[in-house]
């Protein structure tokens, strides 16, 4: 899953993105409404956690603006106001969903989690394929019931793979879904994670490279 979070209270900003990222997402970070407009539209995210309270350009602009695109990707709005009515006007402006500042970290990541499930096609709790079992909730792998300890990209690649039930997977799509903005699409970093996903799974090899296509699980 890939997550923008817009929030100019940096601390609190990172603070998130380094908790969702404990959770296998893929987060990039604005501090303020311009800039978190111009990445929501630039790229292609599962959920986005908006402040509403922006510098420069309000969390509710920018919602508001992003209701008028064809953009998949599900707000999370944050707010220090709790009243009912603020709640419902900021749904109104497009918001999938309502948090009241403070909240528990927790709560933010099950929401999170949940508006991610909506934005993608509805798919198992839990992934299976060729002997491979994924648990996105425990972050959990076994394979043929051998527990299988993956790193973060590793675990996300992965899940892409499953998710596509046997369709090749591009490693364009990978680095969109399971690498954050900062990545370099001339590094090699895709084919680095699946070789190591590949040795870490073990053998019979399971992950088929499509030359000048991608890879996927048979």
């Amino acid at each position: 899953m890939r997550v923008l979070v817009v929030e100019d209270e940096v601390v609190l900003a990172d603070a998130i993105a380094a908790g969702l990222r404990r959770h296998a997402m893929a987060v990039d970070i604005a501090y303020d409404g311009p800039s978190g407009l111009e990445r929501a539209t630039v790229n292609d995210y599962d959920v986005i956690v908006l402040d509403r309270g922006l510098p420069l350009l309000s969390g509710d602009d920018v919602c508001a603006e992003l209701s008028t695109t064809d953009r998949l990707a599900r707000i999370l709005m944050l707010t220090a106001a709790s009243a009912v009515a603020d709640r419902v006007n900021g749904l109104q402006l497009g918001a999938d969903d309502y948090l009241s500042k403070p909240f528990a970290f927790a709560e933010l990541v099950a929401r999170v989690q949940a508006l991610g499930r909506r934005s993608q096609a509805a798919v198992p709790p839990i992934l299976e394929r060729s002997g491979i079992r994924l648990d996105p909730r425990t972050l959990s792998v076994t394979r043929d019931s051998t527990p299988v300890r993956l790193s973060r990209k590793e675990f996300g690649v992965l899940t892409e793979l499953l998710r596509a039930e046997g369709a090749v997977v591009s490693a364009e799509h990978l680095l969109e879904k399971v690498w954050d903005e900062h990545a370099d699409p001339f590094t090699g970093a895709v084919r680095y994670t699946i070789m190591m996903l590949r040795r870490k799974l073990g053998p019979p090899a399971i992950i088929d490279t499509e030359p000048g296509v991608g890879y996927r699980l048979p």
